[in-house]
């Protein structure tokens, strides 16, 4: 499943956001790499701990957590602090699988400490016209699908994915990417009951028969109670 959420901020957010990520301090990329990563990424991070990082990580966790196409989509159990970076000058970022773990921070962290990356969100601070290349590239069951989007908006996509970042050969390119555990682990399980979802929210829209509605729905928390982990 691959979906874009248009507006996840709305223009005031997304300027005052650029902003900030214009004047914050940059670190090489390859820092947060693993042994192979390092060979394949050129771009710069903030730091985990950078003040503006944390500070609009929390403004997109509150966006997220209200947010009704990415609950829908994501069924999110615990969702990874956003992380910030910037491409320019041919930096890029080569074919990859994102980790399967990372260590959760404080509250968001499990028994274990470790969250799942069930699903990448990747959310643009650029418009597509202040930059060349930057392209993310994303192989999923249909093909290559590449992405470029307007500041603001967002794109969802399994954490299975593999997927890169083209060289950025003009301008700069400013973005957050961050990774949920869901509720459902199996990507074409979570597809079912967004398709599900969204199904019942347009009866809903058209005046359907309630007790029509009430019985699929009631299908669909079967599904998600049958396929949960909590």
């Amino acid at each position: 499943m691959l979906i874009t959420i248009p507006d996840l901020l709305n223009a005031e957010q997304t300027r005052q956001c650029r902003q900030a990520l214009e004047s914050a301090a940059w670190t090489d990329g390859r820092q947060t790499a693993g042994h192979v990563a390092t060979h394949l990424k050129t771009n710069r991070q903030l730091a985990l701990d950078d003040p503006i990082g944390l500070r609009i990580g929390e403004l997109l966790a509150q966006t997220l957590r209200r947010h009704p196409v990415f609950q829908s989509a994501a069924l999110p159990a615990r969702i990874l602090p956003p992380r910030f970076n910037r491409y320019e000058g041919g930096e890029h970022y080569g074919f990859h699988i994102d980790n399967a773990l990372f260590r959760a921070p404080g509250a968001e962290a499990p028994a274990s400490g470790l969250l799942r990356t069930d699903i990448s969100t990747t959310v643009f601070f650029s418009d597509p016209d202040e930059y060349e290349g930057g392209e993310l590239i994303i192989q999923d069951t249909y093909g290559e699908q590449r992405v470029k989007l307007p500041a603001g908006h967002a794109v969802v996509y399994p954490g299975s994915s593999l997927h890169r970042v083209t060289p950025v050969t003009r301008g700069v390119r400013y973005g957050s990417f961050f990774w949920t555990q869901s509720l459902v682990r199996d990507d074409g399980r979570r597809t079912l009951l967004l398709q599900q979802d969204v199904a019942i929210q347009r009866l809903i829209q058209v005046g359907a028969d309630p007790e029509i509605v009430a019985q699929l729905t009631g299908v669909y928390h079967n599904l998600l109670r049958m396929w949960s982990e909590p």
